[in-house]
């Protein structure tokens, strides 16, 4: 079976509902995987922006959520979940507005694409210090078993006057 992550909001490709992102309450979308690899250790979930700041003209991956050593006996994250609730072990590493914890989409013009990507990971990571997308990759490198991600979309409704 392949490693697969989903949301009951939003479908691979589609768009990304109002309430995930900077428009609407900016809270983290529900997400499911399934199809973890028997030998896992521990998951990555990792969501980022390749398409900083315009679309046409991209300069930057913009990084919104980084969680790390989430436990093998989760299946999934409720909508919203605080830092508190997350699963027992879970870590988080910095996005880049600088803090922990989910940043939706904000994008300042056109239609952005969102990777939700989760890793399944041969080891437990140490304990990185809320590490950037960057130097959380660089631990796991030569440790990961399988990658899923869904992309949502998302484009900022016209202002109105």
């Amino acid at each position: 079976m392949t490693m697969t992550i989903s949301s009951p909001a939003f479908t691979h490709n589609a768009q990304i509902p109002v309430i995930y992102t900077c428009d609407g309450l900016d809270i983290s979308p529900p997400l499911q995987w399934a199809g973890v690899p028997a030998e896992t250790r521990r998951l990555v979930l990792i969501i980022d922006d390749p398409d900083a700041p315009d679309p046409a003209a991209p300069q930057r991956i913009w990084i919104h959520w980084v969680l790390y050593n989430i436990p093998v006996g989760a299946s999934g994250l409720p909508e919203g979940i605080n830092p508190q609730e997350l699963p027992a072990g879970t870590l988080e590493g910095l996005n880049d507005w600088g803090l922990t914890g989910y940043g939706g989409p904000c994008p300042p013009i056109g239609c952005h694409r969102y990777f939700h990507k989760l890793y399944a990971l041969d080891v437990i990571l140490p304990d990185l210090r809320q590490p950037t997308k960057k130097t959380l990759l660089q631990a796991m490198e030569g440790h990961i078993l399988a990658h899923a991600e869904i992309i949502g979309l998302y484009q900022r409704p016209p202002k109105t006057l």
